[in-house]
């Protein structure tokens, strides 16, 4: 399971958790603008890790624990340095010199993995990446050699506690902000411990002390590109994953990934015009069109994962909805998925729309030999197919088509997925599945108005009396938008004034939404002595409609913004969706009524 994300997105915290709970071995590697930590994993449990401030090595913290001493440490290390022949981890000359305690060794490895974690959990940007091909273990914290067939696992869940609760008990006791101010914060290449011989939690370790180089007022996105030569990183990965392609040909590839990222849109700049920005998650196992596709999103500022394993899409996804984005899963051929996937890739398809039914499923396709998949993932779910070079085809043509296919990738998702058409289609498809699960007619008026809120500025809902509307809740009326709803108000708007009737018996008389132009003397006279008149008298009225009577309407208009254009059809589909759900939901009360004498007599 190699997979790939935003920190800013997925905390590290689920990242372990999902290596835990799949049992995974590899290496996890954090990145952030700091620098580079690592976290090694076997069975899904810790076995080293490597901390971010190299100075911060297994054998400083064990001399620290008082585990061994100065002397024994530096004879260690010149012993290490001189030995001839394969160069050895520090642990295995210890244990070899048995200058130390398994037990001991333990404890002072535990500690380098809740140092390394407590560090990567102030991170609020940067990257991930999962590697289980390869495990690259480094000097500094390697222990227990192969050859003496011993492994210490370390259950990453108990860790993972023991480094949150090190940093809730900073902020509770309020020491995380006498770090900002304290000269004897250790730095560089200090380690501090308490007295009674645990090691402090200080600036440096908990990744605090270039705080004030960040930008507050901005959260900027952190890019595997930034203050990179984009060239550079380009050519390394082509070189590594498309070697027999000719060297111009490698170049020209990478001059347009180089382009790409230098046309990266601005941090501030919202391409969506709507609340919700995309979260692409990238299903295959082809390295270089993980990397590609990972490109073109990142410089349309879109949220990027990766994965080969369709156990971490679920975690994806669902993170990518909890943050208010709209997840497209991007799967490749099953042919660059793995070994299994030519069977399961249409059943999975199908079980991913049955489980998200507000997820977009973008289907790569090898043309031609796989013409048979399309419409069988159309069928399944997949929204788009879009045909994608054949990773053997090294032919001169093979470059021409890798670039016609990422400009056509960009395109599908802006065309397909960012317009906003298509967010206002999907919070119409949210809004019905919600209605569907509700049987009473208050929590369907808020629903309603939950929707219209997010097309006007200002919205409330009146309950519909024999004589009078009275005011119930309001977004954006008495409190910010992004308050939610408040009240009840409960103030008051008459019906049936004679000799005019108002906009609102109107639309009560004859059950049809208003949106328009309106200069009715009732919302002056009533309405707008509440709250304040609205910049345009462009307003919007919604009747909610069950068992042939309006029993509640939504008021909607745009405040002191100028008006902006409206679909009403999903309006009217929402009201009618709304007023069939409560018909139902009305007559299968009646009936249950009805039914009970006669259940009565049974019993």
């Amino acid at each position: 399971m190699s997979f790939t994300g935003d920190l800013a997105q997925l905390p590290i915290v689920d990242v372990i958790q999902l290596i835990h709970s799949t049992q995974k071995s590899g290496t996890l590697t954090i990145t952030s603008r700091k620098g580079e930590s690592q976290l090694v994993f076997s069975d899904g449990y810790f076995v080293s890790a490597n901390h971010l401030n190299n100075s911060v090595r297994i054998g400083q913290i064990l001399v620290e624990n008082n585990f061994l001493t100065p002397e024994v440490l530096d004879k260690a290390l010149f012993d290490q340095k001189t030995a001839g022949g394969a160069h050895k981890p520090l642990i295995r000359i210890l244990i070899e010199q048995e200058q130390i305690k398994r037990e001991d060794a333990y404890k002072g490895l535990e500690s380098l993995i809740e140092m390394t974690i407590v560090e990567a959990l102030t991170w609020t940007s940067g990257t991930f990446s999962m590697d289980l091909e390869t495990i690259e273990i480094s000097d500094e914290y390697r222990y227990f050699p192969e050859t003496l067939n011993q492994e210490i696992l370390i259950n990453s869940q108990h860790i993972l506690m023991d480094a949150l609760r090190i940093y809730d008990e900073k902020m509770r006791d309020g020491k995380l902000e006498s770090i900002f101010s304290s000269e004897s914060a250790a730095v560089g290449n200090d380690i501090s411990f308490s007295a009674d011989g645990n090691q402090a939690v200080t600036a440096a370790l908990l990744g605090l002390d270039a705080l004030d180089e960040i930008a507050p007022k901005i959260t900027k996105k952190f890019t595997g590109f930034e203050d990179k030569d984009y060239f550079d990183e380009h050519r390394k990965i082509i070189a590594e994953e498309l070697y027999p392609l000719p060297q111009n040909r490698q170049d020209e590839l990478c001059t347009f990934l180089s382009k790409i990222s230098r046309q990266s849109l601005p941090e501030k700049q919202d391409i969506h015009h709507c609340a919700h920005s995309l979260a692409v998650i990238m299903f295959s196992h082809d390295l270089f069109m993980k990397y590609a596709l990972s490109t073109i999103c990142r410089s349309r500022n879109h949220v990027v994962f990766t994965t080969d394993d369709d156990i971490s899409l679920d975690l994806f996804i669902d993170q990518s909805f909890s943050r208010g984005h709209l997840p497209v899963l991007v799967v490749d051929d099953p042919v660059y998925i793995g070994e299994g996937y030519e069977e399961r890739t249409a059943s999975m398809l199908q079980e991913k729309r049955e489980k998200y039914p507000l997820l977009s499923i973008l289907q790569l396709s090898s043309s031609p030999e796989h013409q048979s998949l399309q419409p069988q993932a159309l069928d399944e779910g997949a929204e788009v197919i879009l045909p994608r070079p054949a990773m053997g085809d090294y032919s001169d043509t093979y470059v021409a088509k890798m670039i016609d296919f990422l400009q056509a990738f960009r395109s599908v998702l802006e065309k397909s997925f960012v317009q906003p058409g298509r967010a206002a289609a999907r919070r119409l498809k949210e809004s019905i599945t919600v209605l569907t699960m509700l049987t009473e007619p208050p929590l369907a008026a808020r629903e309603l108005l939950n929707f219209t809120s997010g097309l006007f500025e200002r919205a409330l809902i009146f309950v519909v009396g024999a004589a009078e509307l009275t005011a119930e809740k309001g977004i954006g009326v008495t409190d910010k938008k992004s308050s939610g709803a408040t009240g009840p108000l409960m103030f008051k708007i008459p019906l049936y004034q004679q000799p005019v009737l108002s906009v609102f018996d109107d639309v009560i008389e004859k059950q049809c939404l208003f949106y328009g132009f309106t200069s009715d003397p009732i919302l002056k006279d009533h309405l707008y002595t509440v709250i304040s008149p609205p910049r345009s008298p462009t307003i919007l009225i919604l009747p909610l409609i069950m068992a042939g009577k309006v029993v509640a309407l939504v008021y909607a208009d745009f405040g002191q913004l100028t008006p902006t254009p409206v679909l009403i059809e999903h309006l009217e589909i929402l009201s009618c969706v709304a007023g069939l759900v409560l018909d139902n939901s009305y007559n299968l009360k009646r009936i249950d009524r009805m039914t009970q004498p006669l259940k009565a007599k049974i019993h």
